[in-house]
C-alpha cells in the first residue's frame, strides 16, 4: 500500500519530467520544478505604474485603468506536471524556495499552497499541482523547464472536536475548487 508520493500527470507523461525530490538528507521539502518554459511577467508594467502614480497624486482613475492594473498584479499559475497522493489525514503544503524572493523576485502571493488529499486525480485537472507566483523583479523572469520553483512538505493535520462532516461536500473540481 502506498501512503504518499508523486506521479506525473497524463498530459506530461512523455515530456521528461522528474518527480519532486529532497535535495539533502535532512530537507523537509520536496523540490518542485516547472513542467515547461514559462515567462513570469514583471509587475512593473506601464499601465500599473500609470495607475499607481495617479492614485498617489490623488488623480481620478477609470474603472478600465484599474482593471488593467489588476490584470498586471494577478498571480500566474506555473504548471508542475505533478500530482500528489497522500493519506486522508494529510496535506501537502507548497512553499516558496528561500532563494526565490532574494535572488529572483518571485513570490507566492498566497504565502503557501494547500494541496488536499482529495485533490489527487480529481476529474477537472487530474490533480496537477500549479504554483501561484508573482514577479516583483524589474524585468520578466524566464523560468526554464526543470527549474526548481517551490517546495512541498507533507504534513498531518488535526480536526476540531466539533467537526461536522455532514456539511462537507465531495470535491467537484480542480484548482481552488474546495472554496465553493
Amino acid at each position: 500500500m502506498m501512503n504518499r508520493g508523486f506521479q506525473i500527470v497524463t498530459k506530461y507523461k512523455n515530456q521528461g519530467l522528474s518527480l519532486p525530490f529532497r535535495a539533502t538528507k535532512q530537507a523537509a521539502g520536496y523540490d518542485f520544478a516547472s513542467a515547461e518554459d514559462f515567462t513570469l511577467p514583471s509587475i512593473w508594467k506601464l499601465n500599473f505604474l500609470k495607475v499607481l502614480w495617479a492614485i498617489r497624486h490623488s488623480q481620478a482613475v477609470s474603472d478600465e485603468q484599474l482593471d488593467d492594473a489588476k490584470q498586471i498584479l494577478k498571480p500566474y499559475l506555473v504548471p508542475t506536471g505533478i500530482k500528489a497522493y497522500m493519506n486522508d489525514n494529510e496535506v501537502l503544503i507548497i512553499a516558496n524556495r528561500s532563494s526565490n524572493p532574494l535572488k529572483r523576485g518571485m513570490y507566492l502571493p498566497n504565502g503557501i499552497g494547500v494541496i488536499d488529499a482529495d485533490y489527487y486525480d480529481n476529474p477537472n485537472n487530474e490533480g496537477e499541482i500549479f504554483v501561484q507566483m508573482i514577479n516583483f523583479g524589474l524585468v520578466d523572469r524566464k523560468i526554464k523547464k526543470g527549474e526548481r520553483i517551490a517546495q512541498g512538505i507533507f504534513m498531518p493535520f488535526l480536526v476540531a472536536d466539533s467537526d461536522d462532516q455532514s456539511q462537507a461536500q465531495q470535491r467537484a473540481g480542480g484548482f481552488g475548487s474546495s472554496g465553493k
